[in-house]
């Protein structure tokens, strides 16, 4: 490595040399703020005699020694493709304003020096060789045709027109004394003796804002020869990064989709900010043909993802309906599991219904659970572990068994609990999205011509029994009624409709409510306003009636498979703290962060848990009451110990405590860690140990 304080204007003046930002590199991503700073960065440093350099920062770079057919030498952009770009924007707005002015000198002198090899030709003929969509602009930019029109959004054509209109004739002296002054640290890597994948993580570690994407796409292609790099870029990750895109918003869903990969490949969820490690970890670099085939099943899943995270792009109407439920209720916990369902669809190895099935399964388990007011966190590990339960020549009654044989945290709710739940759930103020979703669904079950709420600014959510009813409400329905519903029912979904008209209705009483002309319940075509023309007040007794038709309607939309159990529903990988008596059965084994752990008994889980957690913790047993309550001591003190369990070399616990005092103290260790979904347990399958104690 050679690294030396470099001038802008002498490293971009560089003889016969093109600056190659590679295939793997982030697109060209400065936005007008950005180009601002430097613009009045290159300003300021130009009109103060003071100033002799202003440093930007560094570039770091490849030479392998690679020239063109025309002796010129490429250089390998590793780090600082943002700046380099930019800089060159700032001398073409410069030769633009030349041509312009009619300044022939200052148009050949600034094309010649930093924008052309003036004796090359083709591609190599431009200094900065960008990936090919900033090329095109930088070509067009060069052509300087005022004929010709580019029609595609380019970040480099706006930033260029930004940096045009900056320039005039009073400044143009001080942009160029400012250029000349401006210098940052050159950084040459010698590919035989340097590591630039290392260097490139060095960098970003130091505060570069590359997302978990860029990295791996950088692992991926950096160690390649120019030739492969292409091909594996165009073949395969261009691909993936134009599909896992949120076309609604524009944004980049690529490191989330690897995520959702290793979650379904490897049975552990890689945090956020580790699925590059990840990545690196499972999916080395040594083998080409091996990176081929990871990439070429990458690229095959990406087509699906690009479904799940953009319906609109799902052909089939049914399916896409399907998929835009998830995405409203936004179950992105399952989308390891459905890319792998997705993909049996695409193979032909379920129909359309069993997918749609499938897709309302999925609806029915995280919306019954919403309502009951079960916590999402937990559904992270039941998606990554739920397809191992599909048998593919019976995959949805596998999958519906599956699901409905969940305990505890996880289970699937039940009718009577989730209606229960429902009667007294507060929908109104739920986030928008799920009043959405539930008043949709409700109101479009079964109905052939569907009424969009979404999208639908005529349509709004009233309540019958208003937040600040009419001093009428009260003489009408008794001060009982009045009173109750206000303080039981007033944000339920027996109380809540659709109307066209809220502004209309608004606290009326109900008969003036139901009666308006052309407005009132008894002229809507909404389902849910049907049963509300046929009452004659609107009391105790028709929220209940009322509530009684939509619970039967949800319980038809939102189903749970009737399945019977033959065997021990308790026999599977259960979460801790589902657990309520540990005093009963012989575990076969745990699961750890991912990680299998062979124990047997509640005493030696006790020891290895506690262990893990003072390794990964240890200042929160000393900083919280956690060490005291589970009598922590060093080892010079264990024998004022009971019964002294080692945790390591150094620590001890007391171990002479009952099992069910052990399974409280793991629970309070992980709740206080925020590990609540890292630890499960399996119990021994086998009739006779479950009998004996666990000791």
């Amino acid at each position: 490595m050679k690294a030396s304080e470099t001038k802008v204007e002498d490293f971009l003046s560089s003889n016969k040399t093109q600056f190659v930002i590679p295939v793997y590199q982030r697109n060209y991503a400065w936005n007008t703020s950005e180009c601002l700073q430097l613009f009045n960065d290159i300003i300021e440093t130009g009109e103060n005699d003071k100033i002799n350099a202003h440093f930007i920062g560094s570039i770091v770079y490849v030479h392998d020694d690679v020239y063109t057919s025309s002796k010129i030498k490429e250089l390998n952009i590793i780090d600082g493709q943002q700046r380099l770009t930019t800089l060159t924007l700032i001398y073409l707005a410069i030769f633009h304003f030349a041509i312009e002015s009619n300044n022939e000198k200052l148009k050949s002198e600034i094309n010649e020096t930093y924008l052309i090899n003036k004796f090359a030709s083709g591609d190599e003929k431009i200094k900065l060789r960008t990936t090919d969509n900033n090329l095109d602009a930088l070509k067009f930019l060069l052509r300087a045709d005022k004929t010709e029109e580019y029609k595609t959004f380019s970040k480099v054509i706006e930033n260029f027109n930004f940096f045009k209109k900056k320039i005039t004739s009073d400044n143009l002296k001080s942009i160029q004394d400012g250029l000349s002054k401006l210098m940052f640290v050159e950084v040459s890597l010698d590919r035989e003796k340097d590591d630039p994948q290392r260097i490139f993580e060095s960098l970003n570690s130091t505060g570069l804002e590359l997302t978990q994407a860029d990295l791996i796409r950088n692992y991926i292609l950096m160690g390649l020869n120019h030739e492969d790099q292409k091909n594996i870029y165009d073949n395969y990750w261009e691909t993936i990064e134009k599909l896992a895109k949120n076309e609604t918003t524009n944004q980049s869903l690529v490191s989330d989709f690897i995520r959702d990969f290793l979650t379904l490949e490897t049975n552990n969820i890689p945090k956020k900010d580790k699925v590059y490690n990840e990545f690196k970890l499972n999916y080395p670099t040594t083998s080409f043909e091996k990176t081929k085939e990871t990439l070429q099943t990458l690229k095959g899943l990406v087509r699906h993802y690009n479904k799940l995270i953009n319906p609109q792009n799902e052909q089939d109407i049914d399916i896409k309906n399907q998929l835009e439920y998830i995405q409203k209720l936004e179950i992105n916990v399952s989308y390891p599991f459905l890319l792998k369902v997705y993909d049996d669809y695409f193979l032909k190895l379920i129909d359309k219904n069993t997918l749609i099935e499938v897709l309302e399964l999925i609806q029915s388990y995280a919306w019954r659970r919403f309502i009951v007011g079960l916590q999402a966190n937990s559904l992270n590990k039941t998606f990554m572990n739920l397809y191992k339960s599909i048998d593919i020549d019976n995959y949805l009654p596998s999958l519906q068994k599956s699901l409905t044989r969940k305990i505890g945290s996880q289970r699937f709710p039940k009718n009577q609990e989730t209606i229960d739940a429902l009667r007294i759930k507060d929908i109104y103020n739920t986030q928008s999205k799920n009043r959405t979703y539930f008043l949709h669904r409700l109101e479009n079950h079964n109905n052939n011509e569907k009424v969009d709420i979404d999208n639908n600014l005529n349509i709004t959510i009233e309540h019958i029994f208003p937040q600040n009813p009419d001093v009428k409400w009260k003489t009408d329905i008794g001060s009982g009624d009045y009173t109750y519903i206000e303080n039981n029912y007033l944000h339920t979904i027996a109380n809540l409709t659709l109307s066209g008209n809220n502004g209309a209705l608004s606290n009326k009483t109900f008969i003036e409510k139901r009666d308006l002309e052309e407005k009132g319940y008894k002229d809507s075509r909404l389902w849910l306003n049907k049963k509300l023309a046929s009452y004659e007040k609107w009391g105790k007794e028709q929220i209940e009636d009322r509530f009684q038709l939509i619970s039967e309607r949800f319980l038809d939309i939102w189903k749970i498979p009737s399945i019977e159990f033959t065997e021990d529903i308790e026999n599977e990988e259960i979460n801790i703290f589902d657990i309520e008596d540990a005093t009963s059965r012989k575990l076969e084994y745990a699961i750890f962060f991912g990680k299998k752990i062979q124990v047997k008994h509640m005493s030696k889980l006790y020891i290895e848990i506690i262990g893990k957690l003072f390794e990964l913790e240890p200042s929160i047993f000393f900083d919280s009451k956690l060490g005291s309550k589970i009598i922590l001591v060093p080892k010079e003190e264990q024998n004022s110990l009971r019964n002294a369990g080692r945790i390591n070399d150094d620590y001890f616990v007391e171990t002479n405590i009952t099992n069910n005092d052990k399974l409280k103290k793991i629970k309070q260790a992980l709740e206080l860690l925020k590990l609540e979904d890292e630890l499960f347990i399996k119990y021994s399958p086998s009739l006779e140990e479950q009998s004996e104690m666990i000791i």
